[in-house]
């Protein structure tokens, strides 16, 4: 079934998206683009600028999309015709960005009484001469909004020079900063989830969950992506944004409204609650890991330091990250929280396991299943769905009072009328069209997430932990295993 919805309110936008050449536009932005236009979400008058620096006509960059979204649509929604329909709102601009020639042409197509939306898919290092062209040739005028992808900056100190840049331009309020994980449905389900029963929300706190998991496993390595990886390592690639945003879901307070300020006001209270890792707990609080040669689903590859155009054979880049970390406030006193993230791992999973703590008495003793604790899955990757693991009495006449682990599961796909779960930039763009920032980052949190992960990274430069290797294929170092274990836990997967 093709989701179709009340055609939207009719407005008029120009998006412009700077990096339209690149592969972020071709895999992400022009099919989520797609799709609501499919699904006419995206109204009539939103009309699309590709930028990039290639001398090339506007039928020549269509005929080279097209085959590339072509790829990430459904047959079930593809059609000629809506392609057609599609395609009529592009313009191409052939632009250098980082040389102000040619913004001054952007201002003669913008209009101050017409909103603009400036989708920076660019290298960071890109972020701060766009905004300079454009507020130089006159383009910021009226209502202007800027959408930034990660990473913003390496460290706090180049993350507040970019924000300090981009906010000579544009007011907070109408800057998006991307992580694409917040536009997941699951995400969204999480704070429903949570702040709409009350029976799971008078259970989420110290008293009844004994620990928390967050995963998130890639088979594949780095993708061609050394020059830039290899300076960055899976700790500011993933845990800074992506499992920082997760963790603050999971533990922040419920906000007074389900605004963009209430959201972001409670996350920024749970990265500022987060216990340090320093040079004093680092070694039992965090491991790092890097893949060695293996294999992965059948096939043979490469260590870290045997991928393509590696020129440093004794880097000390980490591809794999466990932490166990702590926040200090009355909801989360004394529960453990691991994050685990690697590359090369034996599939594409991200979850979210609340372990609930043991029953003080158990009066089923001895009848099975006594020792499996109940748990709540919450999956992301690659099916998303929530999961609930309980007991249950076995259905038997021999075995009066045998129990059993069984799970009661909610699949949104199989639960829902659609055919697919949206794409997390289909609701991305949608709500920064309809200026609702509720699902992007802002600037306190994120420069308070470099702020701790900063101070673990120095403590790993003073106390050099030494860097754990692990077999391409497998689920990270034997460390990784005993930073779990050695609390007497085990890793849901």
């Amino acid at each position: 079934m093709i989701e179709t919805m009340a055609s939207p309110e009719e407005k008029d936008m120009d998006l412009l998206i700077f990096g339209a050449r690149g592969d972020l536009s071709a895999r992400k932005l022009f099919p989520a683009l797609y799709h609501l236009d499919n699904c006419e979400l995206l109204p009539a008058g939103v009309r699309i600028h590709a930028l990039a620096r290639e001398d090339i006509s506007l039928e020549t960059f269509l005929n080279d999309i097209k085959d590339r979204v072509r790829k990430y649509v459904d047959d079930s929604r593809w059609s000629e015709e809506q392609w057609a329909s599609y395609s009529s709102r592009f313009m191409y601009h052939r632009i250098d960005f980082g040389n102000a020639e040619g913004f001054s042409e952007l201002a003669q197509l913008l209009s101050a009484d017409r909103p603009a939306m400036f989708y920076l898919a660019t290298p960071p290092s890109l972020f701060g001469p766009i905004c300079e062209h454009l507020g130089a040739a006159g383009c910021l005028s009226g209502d202007r909004r800027l959408l930034l992808e990660k990473p913003i900056g390496h460290d706090l100190e180049s993350c507040k020079a970019v924000n300090d840049t981009v906010g000579e331009y544009f007011p907070e309020d109408s800057i998006y900063r991307v992580d694409h994980y917040l536009g997941k449905e699951t995400v969204q389900n999480l704070l429903v989830m949570r702040f709409g029963n009350r029976f799971i929300n008078t259970q989420w706190d110290q008293s009844c969950v004994d620990h928390v998991q967050i995963t998130v496993a890639e088979p594949i390595g780095i993708e061609g992506r050394w020059s830039y990886y290899d300076g960055v390592g899976q700790l500011r690639d993933m845990v800074q944004n992506h499992l920082m945003q997760l963790l603050c879901l999971v533990a922040m307070e419920p906000p007074n409204s389900m605004t963009a300020e209430g959201i972001r006001d409670e996350k920024v209270k749970i990265v500022r609650a987060l216990r340090p890792i320093n040079e004093n707990n680092v070694r039992d609080h965090a491991v790092r890991g890097q893949y060695a040669a293996g294999w992965l689903r059948g096939e043979s590859v490469p260590g870290y330091l045997e991928e393509e155009d590696c020129p440093a054979q004794d880097s000390q880049t980490e591809t794999y990250v466990a932490l166990k970390a702590f926040i200090d406030n009355w909801r989360w006193a004394g529960v453990p929280f691991y994050l685990r993230t690697g590359k090369r791992m034996p599939e594409k999973l991200t979850e979210i396991v609340i372990t609930y703590k043991a029953l003080p008495h158990n009066i089923f003793a001895g009848a099975g299943s006594e020792d499996v604790p109940n748990r709540l899955v919450i999956r992301l990757q690659p099916n998303e769905g929530i999961e609930m693991q309980m007991v249950s009495k076995q259905h038997s006449l021999r075995n009066k009072m045998g129990l059993v682990t069984k799970n009661l599961n909610l699949d949104f796909l199989d639960h829902s009328e659609l055919d697919r779960i949206p794409d997390a930039y289909e609701r991305l763009l949608l709500d920064a069209i309809n200026a609702d920032q509720s699902l992007f980052v802002g600037r306190e949190e994120i420069e308070e997430s470099w702020r701790w992960c900063d101070e673990l990274i120095d403590a790993w430069q003073a106390r050099a932990p030494s860097l754990q290797s692990y077999q391409a294929g497998s689920w990270g170092p034997t460390k990784g295993e005993l930073l779990i274990e050695k609390d007497g836990r085990s890793w849901h997967v």
